[in-house]
């Protein structure tokens, strides 16, 4: 399983804003792509992708299924759709979006039916996102051990999650950090405004490294192309003991997304 270090997200952006965000980054040398079925803007992302001249197997591209399509009769074919709207024969990743505890569809018919669309050849790898533990033992449980190749989780200084990032990295699943920004709230922060300007770096370029170098995945999304290039460089800081020992002090239970009825009890 291999889930790229960095890769530019498209949710919240819609229509011209999601094509040019797209595009900008792939101009700019991103080569992961992350989209989801609820964001609406698969066409879209899939329309920048065929207008950039960057050849498909040069590219990762990842979706999740709604929790709408999770039955066995939905998900094949609402990837199908998706493929269609990202104009492409497979996707590299397909995550389950949300646990969904209460929407009647039970874990290990959703995660067999996912299973049966890599099988297909749909999508090269599996995976979910916003599972807690617990709902995690159970989909390496369905599809079996190694089959799942990360799990997607909200992960910021203000949110550090240490019980379930241990817990998935003993398992050998990778962790993507999304709103690893927290919203833009850390970028307020006194604590990596210090850290930034020692480095001469930016705070979200601190946030971002400070998840790289934990070994998380990272999916910033930005409208701005400036922006876009200066995450980018996230890679290339690196932070002393000191300034991560710093940062694992920033943790507040800062949760942004919690939406009730797809949310699992967090640990």
């Amino acid at each position: 399983m291999s889930i790229p270090r960095f890769g530019v997200g498209t949710f919240r952006l819609q229509g011209q804003v999601v094509v040019d965000s797209v595009r900008n980054a792939l101009e700019l040398g991103y080569r992961a792509v992350d989209t989801a079925q609820i964001y609406g803007n698969e066409a879209e992302v899939g329309q920048a992708i065929a207008e950039s001249g960057v050849a498909r197997e040069d590219l990762f591209v990842t979706t999740k299924i709604w929790t709408d399509n999770y039955s066995q009769a939905k998900l094949v074919p609402s990837l199908k759709d998706s493929l269609k709207k990202l104009r492409s024969d497979y996707v590299d990743l397909t995550l389950i979006h949300w646990p969904a505890p209460g929407n009647g569809v039970a874990l290990q018919e959703f995660m067999t039916a996912l299973a049966d669309a890599k099988a297909q050849g749909l999508t090269r790898q599996i995976g979910i996102s916003n599972f807690n533990i617990d709902l995690t033992r159970q989909a390496i449980a369905a599809v079996g051990a190694g089959e799942i190749a990360t799990n997607q989780i909200e992960l910021s200084p203000y949110l550090q999650s240490p019980k379930l990032t241990a817990f998935l990295q003993e398992q050998g699943i990778a962790v993507t950090s999304y709103m690893t920004l927290a919203y833009g709230k850390v970028l307020k922060d006194p604590v990596l405004a210090e850290i930034a300007s020692k480095h001469q770096a930016t705070v979200a370029q601190v946030a971002l490294a400070w998840a790289l170098q934990l070994g998380y995945a990272v999916i910033p999304s930005s409208t701005k192309r400036e922006n876009l290039a200066s995450n980018l460089l996230a890679q290339q800081l690196v932070l002393d003991a000191e300034d991560m020992a710093r940062i694992a002090q920033l943790e507040r239970n800062g949760r942004e997304v919690n939406p009730e009825g797809l949310a699992p009890v967090w640990d």
